[in-house]
């Protein structure tokens, strides 16, 4: 494993946990030589995380679509790619990356994750992918998810690719030993004719 993408907000959030566990976060990943890659943004939690790999002596590459990068593209990263749409940025992301972890956030931290984890679900990659659970923020999404496992709309093998924890360490320690799941998504496939 050599980068890993954070997903984060582009605010700062409420409370100053959150900065906290960007900041303690980028130190963890730059104590693991992992390089970051992530929005490409200076504000809220994005440019908190940032700040603190390059800080502490760390590479970080980010990724911004061209409508974004005038208004809150970081200046002073190691590399900045700038992508013509979202989607593009999205993909790009992912293949420089060989893990995924969510800061808490909002909307758009959440499509990305969800994305992921669906990909992952129809095996079109085997990477893995954490929640970085700053305070139980993410436990409201962990019960949901485990009321859809319990409903028969997401299978166990497929809810254990998402781990959350706390702790940024037992993360990456996760992600090292990490082994994706040997099951297909559908639950009931049609019946041949």
């Amino acid at each position: 494993m050599k980068a890993v993408c954070v997903y984060c907000g582009s605010s700062a959030g409420a409370d100053g946990k959150y900065r906290e566990a960007a900041h303690a976060l980028g130190r963890t990943l730059v104590r693991h030589g992992l390089e970051l890659v992530y929005g490409g943004a200076r504000v809220g939690l994005m440019g908190e995380l940032a700040d603190a790999v390059l800080e502490a002596g760390g590479r970080v590459t980010g990724v911004i679509p061209e409508a974004f990068a005038p208004r809150v593209a970081h200046g002073g990263l190691t590399r900045l790619e700038i992508t013509g749409g979202m989607h593009e940025r999205k993909q790009r992301m992912f293949d420089l990356s060989d893990a995924f972890i969510a800061l808490p956030g909002g909307f758009g931290t959440l499509e990305e994750m969800t994305e992921l984890l669906t990909w992952g679900q129809l095996d079109f990659h085997r990477k893995p992918c954490g929640l970085l659970n700053v305070s139980g923020f993410y436990d409201p999404l962990l019960a949901f998810l485990d009321h859809a496992v319990r409903e028969g709309f997401i299978k166990e093998a497929h809810r254990r690719m998402l781990f959350a924890s706390e702790d940024a360490q037992a993360l990456i320690r996760h992600f090292g030993s990490y082994d994706a799941p040997k099951t297909d998504k559908w639950y009931n496939r049609p019946i041949d004719s």
